[in-house]
């Protein structure tokens, strides 16, 4: 079943323009509770911290409300704390305000089942087949109510520590990027209630600075102040609480598949690690080496954590994860939980009394290039004989040092050329090349056609 609005992350774009408008919201809620609460029930909203996010809350409220559903509000909370209270306050469904790493002129509105987990394919397209009907308003003794709840945060605070049974960071020195969104609450009061000392940066949301110059996707000045204050290492969250990037004392970033790697690294030693660890197509190739190198099995799985999931449910593992540092724990969350994760990491230092830097030293990350080749028409690269043969000669080049990935992209007319290898300098060559013979076969393609 095709679905026109949901994405890959539930519905997202810019405010003000459609869909993301107060009146599609109001659908949204009434086409949703048909589907996931026909009968009545009970839906937990949060949101992240953009300005926006108080009209499409009142918006989804009422929507719900008319519909016979029971709303509970908890305001501004990471996405996979509202997935944990959904299913701990045994609600019918969950869902979230937020555009998690994208600037405060977007929003989004995304949906969890029952069990903390993100909808079907199949259940977002039955909710769109209700867009088009008017929104549902039942008689006044069938309405749902909407109550408040925002002081049951703690009961997530207190679900991300036990995850970390007796941790103790006394004695650290913590800066957390909380990037004015969702998590600027609750990450700090976690850190502090495990006894670290924390230094709280993007932690003074207005409605408009989420993600503004600091975060997961803009660490800098997390870089900066990690030595200037001398933490042992610094936490960035994006907008919505689900990506993680750290900082070592020295100031470096160490990526999603660096803490991947030390994650998965050390539940090897336990014994707790079950499956494979999955990645993507653009994970980096000094993780697979790493884990092939300590016996771990490592899976790619298409880009986007929705595939990764999937990828995990079917091999029965339960640690993935993307570069960009939305990590998948599944024996602890059912979906990307960056508290969670730091927490794991933390934990690794404080056990082994190492460093960030030198748990994340023995996995080298290879230089990788991309280039991007805008096309006048959507082509299957691999259809190409002209491109197929330019990748052969390009891999025997690489003889098994690195490695080709070429990739349409889905929301633009260009396809991805993406080469990684050990020798920077062979593998800027061949990116060239192999971008010059892409543009080259589009244009014949066109031609053609």
């Amino acid at each position: 079943m095709s679905r026109k609005y949901f994405g890959t992350d539930g519905v997202r774009g810019r405010v003000g323009e459609h869909p993301l408008t107060v009146e599609f919201a109001l659908k949204l809620a009434s086409s949703a509770a048909r589907v996931l609460a026909p009968k009545g029930g009970t839906v937990l909203v949060g949101k992240d911290t953009r300005i926006s996010g108080y009209m499409f809350e009142s918006a989804l409220e009422a929507g719900f409300v008319a519909s016979g559903v029971n709303v509970m509000l908890i305001g501004p909370l990471p996405t996979p704390g509202i997935a944990y209270l959904t299913k701990r306050f045994e609600c019918d469904f969950g869902v979230v305000i937020s555009a998690s790493h994208n600037p405060y002129e977007d929003n989004g509105i995304k949906f969890f089942d029952r069990n903390g987990g993100k909808l079907t394919d199949e259940i977002e397209a039955q909710i769109e087949q209700y867009l088009d009907e008017p929104p549902v308003t039942r008689s006044s003794s069938e309405l749902g109510r909407a109550t408040r709840v925002d002081k049951s945060r703690v009961r997530y605070q207190e679900f991300a520590m036990s995850t970390v049974p007796g941790l103790d960071l006394s004695g650290f020195k913590l800066v957390i990027d909380c990037a004015n969104g969702a998590g600027y609450k609750v990450g700090p009061r976690i850190l502090a209630d495990l006894g670290a000392e924390i230094v709280p940066i993007g932690s003074s949301p207005n409605g408009r600075n989420i993600n503004l110059n600091c975060g997961s996707t803009s660490p800098s000045l997390l870089q900066l102040t990690v030595p200037g204050v001398q933490a042992q290492a610094g936490i960035a969250l994006d907008g919505d609480g689900d990506r993680l990037v750290m900082v070592d004392n020295l100031g470096r970033t160490v990526d999603g598949d660096q803490l991947l790697y030390i994650i998965a690294r050390d539940r090897k030693k336990k014994g707790l690690l079950k499956g494979p660890v999955v990645g993507t197509v653009m994970s980096n190739l000094g993780l697979e080496h790493s884990l092939q190198k300590e016996g771990i099995e490592f899976r790619r799985a298409k880009v986007g954590d929705r595939y990764v999931m999937e990828l995990l449910k079917e091999t029965g593992g339960t640690l993935g994860g993307e570069t960009s540092g939305h990590l998948l724990a599944l024996d602890h969350t059912t979906t990307g939980d960056a508290l969670i994760c730091a927490l794991q990491v933390l934990a690794i230092m404080k056990e082994t009394g190492s460093s960030l830097a030198e748990l994340a030293a023995p996995m080298p990350k290879y230089p990788q290039v991309m280039e991007n080749v805008r096309v006048a028409k959507k082509i299957d690269p691999f259809s190409s004989t002209q491109i197929t043969e330019a990748v052969a000669r390009a891999e025997a080049k690489l003889a098994g040092t690195g490695r080709i990935v070429l990739r349409p992209s889905g929301t633009e007319p260009v396809i991805r050329v993406m080469v990684e290898g050990r020798d920077e300098k062979l593998v800027r060559e061949i990116c060239r090349e192999l971008a010059g013979t892409v543009a080259a076969a589009a244009e014949q393609k066109v031609a053609v056609g």
